[in-house]
């Protein structure tokens, strides 16, 4: 039998090798070596030895890899070609194939933080070990063992420990060092990024230089207006009046240490009004890259401690002074000189306190979420134990532009509120496209399905190379399936299933109200040009959980406040961990002016605390 099926063999290989001299390069490289000589395995051999390249899904599109096999190992991977956005997924590419050739096995972990990255990866892998003859439910099921040795217990000191190495932590990390202290942060996950590196990235600010280039009127006391009313006047108008007047100095702060802003002012999903600046890097990766590039050049000084899980805030006589945490060989313990800030983000990705909070939506436990995988509220449940009041915990913000398949941002076709509709599944359009998020996500449950359409046309990708806010050009997402093209609008309507009457009516309609600029039956008044340039775009959406609105209480000093009104010493509080900023509903691109602006003060306060 073994004899038959090692000649049954031989013959394969001579079947390829003569194909490969007839065919030359005709047939896929998924299907098939590369051109390099194919030797005979053994019987018992794992692989047929040789390179391979196969493909996998990632959260951007096809990945392709290249793997190398000798008859018993998988020897090398190397990724081809991907879509995935810089800065997030990198530590897929890195750990992911390490892991694979240290372990020989595809039971690998997926890398938190970076799940479908890494899931492309491990399928693409797959499918060339497949082709090299493996038994791939085998080296999915080969255990990969810890190599953990003996629990030991670390303890550090710095004038300053940060809980979270998202933007706000990063930015407290860095105000805090501007300001003369010794820095530590810890951070659950293994790379530094949080929320803020996966955002669209938009900042809202009251830019006098770029918005009157631009022929924009704006004033810090409209942005404190539309805030404090798009939140139904719950926020604190204190912490408000301090955001909206530090957004700009709190963005050339940011300039200063290198981040680089594009000229473009536009109005963001749910911004109400043409304030949103655009960072020169994709998605949130330019204020992470800014920060650690600082970090990293005042090594000496600040440390970023990652797979660290702070558990507890250490007090003494009423004062924070420390923080308890798990690393991946044990217990570390940092104490803090001067403070402790809090910026571990937001419970979005909690559905457990999710729906102990909701108050507002239908149950949250089967929709998806924007958020990365850490953002869990930790920060919040710490706080309580030492005291801190919370504020307005039942304030979740959905958005209605999620992936329908993960909920993320990224896969977004619209670059601007005033250029582009949403129609439902009839092709009738049902809610004003630039009101308050809260209210287009509940007019999207109630359509079929929850689902919507962007519509848009060619003025927003005027070239193959325009990117839209999450790094990715329209014609990827066309091939990738996640959106459709059309040069008539009939034509696009038939591709995503709309009746064609209606798309072009409600296409009609809203052109009609672009020239008159009048508000439309929607009460819509966001309007720049007209669709009509065909070829034509549609994307899917659905809704997604976002943004948590409540968390912990602070002050305008940032300083956390207890269940009877006073400051907790020492404790420091920044970001979406926090409550009391946003009311009922944060406007789009204020989150990152948030966590920067306020960021930016705990920092600076931790570090000056006598």
């Amino acid at each position: 039998m073994k004899k038959s099926k090692r000649i049954l063999s031989l013959l394969l290989v001579l079947v390829m090798l003569f194909s490969l001299a007839g065919c030359q390069s005709t047939q896929p490289a998924s299907e098939e070596p590369t051109e390099e000589e194919v030797e005979t395995p053994s019987e018992d051999a794992l692989f047929t030895p040789g390179t391979y390249t196969g493909k996998g899904q990632g959260i951007n599109g096809e990945i392709e890899v290249e793997v190398t096999v000798t008859e018993n190992e998988i020897t090398n991977i190397k990724v081809l070609s991907h879509n995935e956005t810089p800065g997030v997924s990198d530590i897929a590419f890195t750990d992911i194939p390490g892991g694979i050739i240290e372990h020989q096995s595809l039971g690998v972990d997926t890398i938190a933080g970076a799940t479908e990255s890494s899931k492309g990866i491990l399928e693409a892998v797959a499918n060339a070990l497949e082709q090299a003859g493996a038994d791939i439910a085998a080296l999915k099921a080969k255990e990969v063992k810890s190599e953990k040795g003996p629990s030991v217990t670390t303890e550090k000191e710095a004038d300053v420990v940060v809980i979270g190495a998202g933007g706000a932590g990063l930015a407290a990390a860095v105000s805090a060092h501007e300001n003369g202290a010794s820095v530590i942060v810890l951070e659950k996950m293994p790379k530094p990024g949080g929320n803020t590196i996966l955002s669209g990235a938009a900042y809202n600010c009251v830019d006098p230089k770029r918005q009157e280039a631009a022929g924009i009127e704006d004033s810090v006391d409209l942005h404190f207006q539309q805030t404090y009313e798009g939140g139904d006047k719950v926020g604190n108008p204190e912490l408000i009046r301090i955001l909206v007047e530090n957004a700009y100095p709190t963005l050339e702060w940011l300039e200063g240490l290198g981040m680089e802003f594009t000229d473009y002012v536009f109005t963001v999903l749910g911004g109400l009004w043409p304030r949103a600046h655009r960072p020169a890097m994709p998605l949130g990766t330019g204020y992470i890259t800014t920060f650690m590039n600082y970090i990293e050049n005042n090594s000496s000084e600040m440390e970023v401690l990652l797979n660290v899980e702070a558990t507890n805030i250490i007090m003494e006589d009423g004062k924070a002074v420390g923080v308890r945490a798990e690393g991946p060989d044990g217990p570390v313990i940092v104490k803090a000189n001067k403070g402790v800030v809090i910026a571990t983000g937001g419970f979005s990705k909690n559905t457990e306190m999710l729906n102990q909070y909701n108050k507002t939506w239908p149950d949250l436990s089967n929709t998806l979420s924007t958020n990365h995988p850490g953002a869990t509220g930790d920060g919040i449940k710490m706080a309580v134990e030492v005291g801190a009041n919370l504020v307005g915990m039942e304030h979740i913000q959905l958005l209605p532009l999620g992936d329908p398949d993960t909920g993320s941002l990224a896969g977004n076709i619209e670059q601007a509120v005033e250029n582009r509709i949403f129609v439902n599944k009839d092709g009738n359009r049902f809610v004003d496209e630039g009101a308050r998020r809260d209210v287009m996500t509940k007019a999207l449950f109630e359509q079929e399905d929850h689902f919507l359409w962007i519509i848009l046309d060619s003025q927003n990708y005027p070239t193959p190379d325009t990117k839209n806010n999450f790094n990715e050009t329209i014609e990827e997402l066309v091939e990738a399936g996640r959106a459709f093209k059309a040069d008539t609008l009939e034509e696009l309507a038939e591709k995503i299933g709309v009746n064609p009457d209606n798309l072009v009516a409600a296409v009609e309609k809203f052109n009609e109200h672009v020239e008159t600029k009048e508000p439309d039956e929607f009460g819509r008044t966001l309007y720049q040009w007209k669709i009509n340039q065909p070829p034509y775009y549609a994307g899917a959406r659905k809704p997604t959980v976002h943004h948590t609105m409540g968390g912990i209480e602070i002050n305008t000093e940032a300083q956390v406040i207890d269940t009877n009104g006073n400051v907790i010493p020492g404790l420091y509080a920044a970001g979406e961990v926090t409550g009391g900023i946003h009311g009922t509903n944060r406007l789009g691109g204020n989150a990152l002016a948030d966590i920067n602006v306020f960021g930016r003060i705990a920092g600076r306060n931790a570090a000056t605390l006598e």
